[in-house]
C-alpha cells in the first residue's frame, strides 16, 4: 500500500473486540467497519452500499456479513460482493494487531468513498465474441459487469425498449417523485467507459435460435454467441367497460410514475389491486390526493404472500391516513365523461368517484417473442431455466421476471420470484455460466415493501404455508412473522424487528432448517448456527 496517501489509527484494544463481533470505529474521521471472525480481524466500509444501512448491526456468518435492511452480502476479508441487491463491492482497509493494539490503515480516498467497484476488463475491438443482452433491467446490468468483471473482453451489448439505461425500478411506487437522474442505476459514461453497448427504444420481435440472431421492430437483427434473456414482466392490462379511458394508468416506467403524480395531486384515485405497486402507490399518495380508494378481491392486502395477519396491519396503516379500502370487490365498469374517466362502478354496483385509476392487478412475462422459437416456457409464459441460468437451447440464458427456476433451499420447487435481488443474483449466476464457469444459483429470496416510511422485510418461499408464529406485536408495528409447513419454517416477515429477517436468511443459506417449535421457542441457539 501506498504510504504518501496512507493513514493509520489504533482503533481500539485486541480483547475489547469478541470474537464474531462487528464493531464501528472511526480513521482520519470516517467511520469504517471492524469485525472479528474467527479470531481474525478485518476492516472494511462502514455502510452497505445498497440503501446506506449501517452495517455494524448485520448478520456476520464466517467471512460472510448480511446487511439488516435487505439482504445484501459482502466478504469481510475482501469487500467484495457475496449476494444481492447491491452493485458495488465494500472498500477493504488493511488491520494489523500489535502490542494487544489493533492498527488500521487506509488510503484518503478509499475512506472518503463508501463504495468500489470491482476491477474490469477492458473491451477487446478484436475480440468478435458477442454477448447480446435483451432486457435493460436490473438482472442485465449485473450480468454486463459480470462479464466484465470476469474477464470477458468481447462486445457486450443490451438492448431495451425503454428509454433509458437501467434504473432502479423499486423507487417507482416507493418514491414516485424521484428525478430520472437520481434512479439511474449508473450513468451513461459508465456504460462508455467499459465497452457496454446500450440500445435503447429498440424492442426484440423474434429469436432465430438456429442461426443465433434476434429481429427487432425496426427491421434489425443482431447476431450473438449467447444470448442472456432478461426482458422482464409487464403490468396486466385491465379489461372492462371503459378501460381504454383517459387517466387510467399503470405503472411500469418512470414517465409513468410522474404521470400518475401529476395526475393524482389533489384529485381522486381509484386503486386496483392491494399487492406491492398498489399499497407502495396508495402509501405515497396518501398525503397528495384528495381521496384514494383502493380495490382488492382479496380479503387482505398482500395476502397471497404476507397473509392476512400482515396484510391487516398494513391495511390499518394505511386507512390510519385517510384510504379507503373495498375488499373482496371488483370492478365491473369505468365511467367517463368527454373520454376522461370519472368514476369505477364495482360489481356490487356502488359507485368510486375517480379523477385517475391506477391498475396494479399483476403482472405477466415479457417473453411473447419466443412463440416460434424451441425455448420452453411453463403455463404462463414464463420461460424454463435450471441452476445455471440455461434454457432448454445451448447458448441460450435467461434471468429475472421472465425466469421460472427451481427453488433448491425450498423444496426444489420451480416458481416465478419477481424481486429485485433474485434478479441480480439470476444476472451475476448467468454471466459466470456464459463464460463456462459452471456456478450454480444458491440464494435466499428477500424482499422488502415501503408504507409510509416503514418497511417490511421478507425472506424466504412462503407458498403453501399452513402455520404461522408471531413474536412482537402486530398492533404495535413491532413484530416477526415466521410462515410454517411441516413443521418447519419456509419464510420470515417483519417490520421494525431487524436484523431478524436477514438473520434468519443467512440460517437458510446455510441449508439448515429451523424447526416451528424452534421458531416459538425463547431458546435462540438455533440464530448463531447461521
Amino acid at each position: 500500500m501506498d504510504t504518501e496517501d496512507s493513514i493509520t489509527e489504533q482503533v481500539c484494544q485486541e480483547s475489547e473486540v469478541q470474537d464474531g463481533e462487528l464493531r464501528e470505529v472511526e480513521v482520519a474521521g470516517h467511520k469504517v467497519l471492524l469485525a472479528r471472525s474467527k479470531m481474525e480481524f478485518s476492516a472494511v466500509g462502514s455502510k452497505c452500499t445498497h440503501a446506506g444501512a449501517s452495517l455494524s448491526k448485520g448478520v456476520l456468518a464466517g467471512n460472510r456479513l448480511r446487511c439488516p435492511w435487505h439482504g445484501a452480502c459482502f466478504n469481510i476479508r475482501t469487500g467484495d460482493i457475496e449476494e444481492y441487491p447491491t452493485l458495488d463491492c465494500l472498500p477493504c482497509f488493511k488491520v494489523r494487531v500489535e502490542d494487544g493494539k489493533v492498527f488500521i490503515t487506509a488510503k484518503k480516498k478509499d475512506l472518503e468513498s463508501d463504495r468500489r467497484l470491482k476491477a474490469m476488463s477492458e473491451q477487446c475491438k478484436s475480440n468478435e465474441n458477442t454477448m447480446l443482452l435483451l432486457g435493460g433491467g436490473t438482472a442485465a446490468l449485473v450480468c454486463a459487469e459480470t462479464l466484465r468483471q470476469e474477464g470477458f473482453t468481447g462486445r457486450i451489448i443490451m438492448v431495451t425498449k425503454e428509454k433509458h439505461v437501467p434504473y432502479d425500478r423499486t423507487q417507482l411506487s416507493k418514491a414516485m417523485d424521484k428525478t430520472l437522474e437520481s434512479i439511474y442505476l449508473r450513468q451513461q459514461d459508465f456504460f462508455e467507459a467499459h465497452g457496454v453497448e446500450v440500445w435503447t427504444e429498440k424492442e426484440v420481435v423474434s429469436v432465430d435460435t438456429q442461426g443465433q440472431k434476434t429481429h427487432f421492430q425496426d427491421g434489425a437483427f443482431q447476431r450473438y454467441d449467447q444470448l442472456l434473456i432478461a426482458t422482464g414482466s409487464s403490468p396486466r392490462q385491465l379489461q372492462c367497460p371503459g378501460s381504454d379511458l383517459e387517466n387510467v394508468c399503470s405503472l411500469q416506467t418512470p414517465e409513468d410514475a410522474n404521470r400518475i403524480l401529476h395526475l393524482a395531486t389533489g384529485k381522486r384515485v381509484v386503486i386496483l389491486g392491494a399487492s406491492f405497486i398498489g399499497m407502495e402507490v396508495a402509501a405515497f399518495l396518501s398525503d397528495k390526493a384528495s381521496t384514494i380508494c383502493v380495490v382488492e378481491r382479496g380479503e387482505f392486502p398482500f395476502q397471497a404472500v404476507l397473509g392476512p395477519q400482515v396484510g391487516g396491519v398494513a391495511m390499518k396503516m394505511l386507512q390510519n391516513k385517510r384510504v379507503k379500502f373495498y375488499m373482496k370487490a371488483e370492478i365491473s365498469e369505468l365511467r367517463g365523461e368527454n373520454r376522461k374517466v370519472t368514476e369505477a362502478v364495482l360489481a356490487s354496483g356502488e359507485t368510486l368517484p375517480a379523477d385517475v385509476v391506477v391498475v396494479g392487478i399483476g403482472v405477466a412475462s415479457n417473453s411473447g417473442f419466443l412463440k416460434d422459437t424451441s425455448i420452453a416456457l411453463d403455463r404462463r409464459g414464463a420461460i424454463l431455466v435450471d441452476l445455471f441460468m440455461q434454457t432448454n437451447i445451448p447458448r441460450v440464458f435467461a434471468a429475472g421476471d421472465v425466469t421460472s427456476f427451481p427453488v433448491t433451499l425450498f423444496g426444489g420447487t420451480t416458481a416465478t420470484i419477481r424481486h429485485w435481488q433474485m434478479a441480480q443474483a439470476h444476472g451475476h449466476i448467468a454471466a459466470l455460466n456464459m463464460l463456462k464457469k459452471q456456478k450454480a444459483l444458491h440464494t435466499v429470496p428477500f424482499f422488502w415493501t415501503s408504507l409510509l416510511g416503514k418497511s417490511i422485510r421478507y425472506a424466504g418461499y412462503g407458498k403453501g404455508y399452513t402455520d404461522t408464529v408471531v413474536k412482537g406485536n402486530l398492533e404495535q408495528l413491532k413484530f416477526l412473522v415466521f410462515y410454517i409447513k411441516d413443521d418447519y419454517v419456509i419464510a420470515v416477515a417483519s417490520l421494525n424487528f431487524d436484523p431478524m429477517v436477514s438473520l434468519v436468511a443467512e440460517v437458510m443459506y446455510s441449508g439448515r432448517q429451523i424447526s416451528k417449535a424452534e421458531a416459538q421457542s425463547s431458546d435462540t441457539t438455533w440464530m448463531k448456527q447461521a
